[in-house]
């Protein structure tokens, strides 16, 4: 089996860690600026593969930067029905063949475009592609079937259904373990858990559902 190939997506929104992301442009086989995002890229020394949008968010100076470099760039008319982040996911899917993608500067002051970036994961997951949606204090993914989950301290688990009703819940490595539950979207039952860190409880958590779509939040103060 080959290597896994993983797209980082980099958005526009809120960064202000940038030393924070190093981990995933380290993992990274191909990076997109999205638009305003090519700002982010040029302040962490980056050249991405690729830059793409309508570029309403972006200076001519940052334009130029990369265009000088041979940055391959792609422009897209403003009045479109695909927001820039989900023409990038699409992209790193279907033409890269990115079987693991990561969107940085996803989560921002437009809670719409947070959102949608967010409603992005269930696109990925639906063609077999892990993603996430990452910033300084979350970790946004996914999941259909089961994830297993390396444990950090002071990282809270939250478990949110995406689609009306999640069956068949059950946890393993939890502070507060479920066992074949079901949630459905409304009630806050799955906000802020916790990893049992005991040391007969390894290092991994692990959640795992018969039926829906569960988002698993990693979230730190």
């Amino acid at each position: 089996m080959g290597k896994t190939i993983t797209g980082l997506v980099i958005c526009g929104g809120n960064i202000e860690d940038y030393d924070f992301y190093k981990s995933y442009i380290e993992e990274a086989d191909f990076i997109i600026a999205v638009d305003g995002g090519a700002s982010h890229v040029k302040a962490m020394g980056l050249k991405p593969h690729l830059i793409l949008g309508d570029f309403d968010s972006i200076g001519e100076e940052i334009y130029r930067h990369f265009s000088d470099m041979g940055v391959d760039i792609k422009k897209y008319p403003a009045e479109k029905d695909e927001t820039d982040a989900e023409l990038a996911v699409e992209y790193a899917m279907s033409i890269v063949g990115c079987r693991k993608i990561i969107i940085a500067g996803g989560i921002g002051t437009r809670f719409d475009h947070t959102l949608a970036n967010i409603f992005l994961l269930k696109k990925m997951l639906g063609k077999g592609v892990e993603g996430w949606v990452v910033n300084e204090y979350n970790q946004i993914t996914l999941i259909n079937e089961s994830i297993k989950i390396r444990k950090k301290q002071g990282v809270k688990v939250s478990l949110l259904p995406l689609s009306d009703v999640v069956y068949g819940i059950t946890t393993a490595g939890l502070y507060y373990p479920l066992c074949n539950a079901k949630m459905e979207i409304g009630p806050t039952r799955g906000i802020s858990n916790e990893f049992e860190c005991a040391k007969d409880t390894g290092s991994f958590a692990e959640v795992s559902i018969t039926a829906g779509l569960l988002l698993v939040i990693l979230a730190r103060d």
